[in-house]
């Protein structure tokens, strides 16, 4: 008897490209592995026996197979209507099984994946009816209720491990072969297929050009649904290091993909494929990310390599010792960037980045087009517009400058309902239950179909408030225009590791003496030192626990940032991740921002649940980069409006803001602290800070 064979089932309606499927799959699987292919057109009896011939099916071929047996079955004589010859399946190492009924219920206890695949019911009326159309056609609607019936009783695609949209344009099979590779039961059989994967080579040019970054992000992605740009939109001298890299990426390609991972449940995309596991996001993510390799070209400078780009929301806290909540948005959402443009503003270069694939050459050759475009000097201003549409956005998309269609933010708590909130956060600190509750809010509005662009907000924001943690994701139906000035954490892939909280916010202010004396106040403040401190105290003890032992050091404590509308506070702590730690890990092990939680981490959340009474989603999560390199570069996402798609075209717009809330906080101050963090989002769209 053999080892047990790992069974895979190919399920759908009729028509939708099972057996083309299954054959172009099972072809691709015997590059490294011994494959049966098993039909279940060949066991139904008759045209009225879809029933039956599921029950014949798991009986008399899973069950044996699924011992490490031979299967052996009595096949149906379509010809003579009738019981036919008795026919043998040998055990393999993988086993694809296919046909209407493959993942019935009945089968579920034998089968280590299941793939649903779908096409449009013309499609698959056409496609069944022009292979066997003699034969089928008279019993097409008999066949179609049987489907019918079954599904209504038993609903496959509900608890398919993989969806595909089966076009019948031939990429199905590689996008479902890739799909795979990301179900944890699979992962020891198709370890080749993970090796190849890990194996991929890199194709770089370094160009010589300092392109208008919104000029090329519009040339390369205005029409994908699904791209990425980590903008520091600080550049020159003013940059320094975290400002230095701004990175450029969609999904598009061969090699793109997405994840999105809500409440335990991650749903990857390659192609018109959907592979669905249960589990923790970290978890995941040390799989998908943690274990990949891919050198940096020669003399390239930037930590990212390709890879995963996108945000961790702040309800991933439950997989780091917070409760569970649900959110409206995704608990994290990804794109996998197999080509990039990387701009390097410190050196004026650009970097053309494309995993080496069929289609590598012909995107290389256009980015290079593109990028030499957006360097030259064009007459209608930023970002390919006129300077005045540039300023003020197109009517309806940002408003104008005498406030005519300004949006209509609301609060989410009265100034009298957060200072009672703040109120409850120093009992808990006078019963010693924490030390710093860092309470938030929301404000938000909506805007009706037409009447809001987020790609023009964004431009918007950076012009006026440029930082280096700035971000524009467009991801599915959910937006994220983001101006952070604070680093959560990064892990060079060497190993360094940097975290560098922002405690303490002072407003600038036109007057150059009142300016200087709101920083001086800042920097003098003995309550915005402690609250930082104690931050800082906290994300030692976070980086400690993947660090080598000794190495959390501290080379910046409450210095002054100062941008284009507040004054900051900031300290770095530095660390070596242990060799051979997982990275995936490390990062969950300093999730969420201590800077957005307060201290202690757990017991503060808890805290804050209560307070707050609502999901913060994308708002003080994370923003940035899973690197090929092993790298990554995450912002706190503060400064961060989020704009999510609705009915008819509506959308919503929300904006999170908070404060440290400590023994000695002044309400009043707060909640001015709150007022003065909002204003750089706010003014940028001609909005203001709801009254009340």
């Amino acid at each position: 008897m053999s080892p047990a064979p790992v069974i895979i089932a190919i399920d759908g309606r009729s028509g939708a490209g099972k057996t083309t499927l299954a054959i172009e799959l099972a072809a691709r699987l015997r590059e490294h592995h011994k494959v049966s292919l098993f039909h279940l057109e060949d066991i139904y009896p008759g045209w009225n026996g879809l029933a039956a011939g599921i029950e014949r099916y798991t009986a008399t071929v899973l069950a044996p197979l699924r011992s490490g047996a031979a299967a052996r079955w009595t096949s149906w004589d379509w010809d003579r209507n009738d019981d036919g010859a008795e026919r043998l399946t040998q055990p393999a190492e993988i086993v694809l099984v296919e046909g209407v009924g493959a993942a019935a219920a009945a089968a579920v206890p034998f089968l280590d994946a299941v793939i649903w695949t779908d096409s449009p019911d013309q499609d698959r009326r056409t496609r069944a009816l022009d292979r066997d159309g003699e034969s089928y056609e008279p019993f097409w609607d008999l066949w179609a209720g049987q489907e019918d019936s079954w599904l209504a009783a038993d609903h496959v695609p509900s608890r398919a491990d993989v969806r595909v949209l089966n076009r019948a344009d031939g990429a199905a099979p590689a996008e479902v072969l890739q799909a795979l590779q990301y179900l944890p039961a699979l992962a020891p059989v198709l370890s080749p297929e993970l090796s190849e994967r890990r194996g991929r080579r890199l194709r770089a040019e370094r160009l010589d050009a300092a392109p208008d970054p919104a000029r090329l992000f519009e040339a390369l992605y205005a029409g994908s649904a699904q791209a990425v740009w980590l903008d520091s939109s600080l550049t020159g001298e003013e940059a320094g290091e975290r400002g230095r890299f701004s990175i450029l990426a969609d999904d598009g390609g061969s090699q793109g993909r997405s994840v999105r991972h809500r409440s335990g449940r991650t749903l990857v995309s390659v192609g018109s494929s959907t592979v669905a596991t249960e589990g923790g996001f970290f978890r995941w993510l040390d799989g998908a990310w943690g274990r990949e390799e891919l050198d940096a070209p020669v003399n390239y400078p930037c930590g990212f390599t390709l890879g995963w780009l996108g945000y961790l929301g702040y309800e991933l806290k439950r997989e780091t010792g917070g409760s569970d909540v649900g959110a409206a948005t995704p608990d994290a959402s990804l794109i996998f960037a197999g080509r990039a443009v990387v701009l390097d503003h410190r050196e004026g270069s650009a970097w053309l980045l494309a995993l080496d694939a069929p289609d590598a050459g012909s995107w290389l050759a256009a980015a290079r087009a593109a990028v030499t475009a957006a360097s030259e000097p064009s007459a209608e201003g930023a970002s390919g517009r006129s300077a005045e549409h540039a300023h003020h956005g197109s009517a309806g998309v940002v408003p104008s400058a005498d406030g005519a269609g300004t949006l209509a933010f609301s609060a989410r708590d009265t100034k009298a309902g957060y200072q009672a909130k703040i109120a409850e956060a120093q009992a808990e600190i006078a019963e010693g239950n924490t030390y710093e509750v860092c309470l938030t809010t929301a404000v938000t509005a909506t805007a009706a179909h037409g009447a809001f662009d987020p790609w023009q907000a964004y431009l918007a924001l950076r012009r006026r408030n440029p930082a280096p943690f700035a971000s524009f994701l467009r991801l599915a139906d959910v937006t994220v225009a983001s101006t952070s000035p604070e680093r959560f954490l990064r892990i060079a892939a060497d190993g360094a590791m940097r975290a560098e909280p922002i405690k303490g916010t002072r407003r600038r202010d036109p007057d150059c003496a009142t300016d200087e004396r709101l920083r001086r106040e800042l920097e003098s403040s003995p309550k915005d030192r402690a609250e930082n401190i104690m931050i800082v105290d906290l994300l030692r003890n976070d980086l400690s626990h993947f660090a080598v032992p000794g190495s959390v050091s501290v080379s910046r404590l409450c210095a002054i940032e100062s941008y284009a509308t507040v004054h900051q506070m900031v300290s770095t702590i530095d660390a070596s991740l242990r060799p051979g730690a997982p990275r995936a890990e490390a990062v969950a092990a300093c999730f969420p921002a201590g800077s957005m939680t307060g201290a202690p981490k757990v017991s503060t959340m808890d805290i804050l649940d209560r307070l707050e009474g609502a999901p913060r989603g994308v708002y003080s999560g994370a923003i940035g980069y899973f690197s090929l390199s092993g790298a990554t570069d995450l912002a706190v996402a503060i400064r961060t409006l989020v704009v999510t798609a609705g009915a008819e075209g509506a959308v919503s717009l929300s904006l999170g803001v908070g404060g440290a809330i400590t023994a000695d906080s002044s309400p009043e101050e707060e909640y001015e602290e709150i007022r003065t963090k909002a204003f750089g989002v706010l003014s940028a769209l001609g909005a203001g800070f709801p009254a009340g």
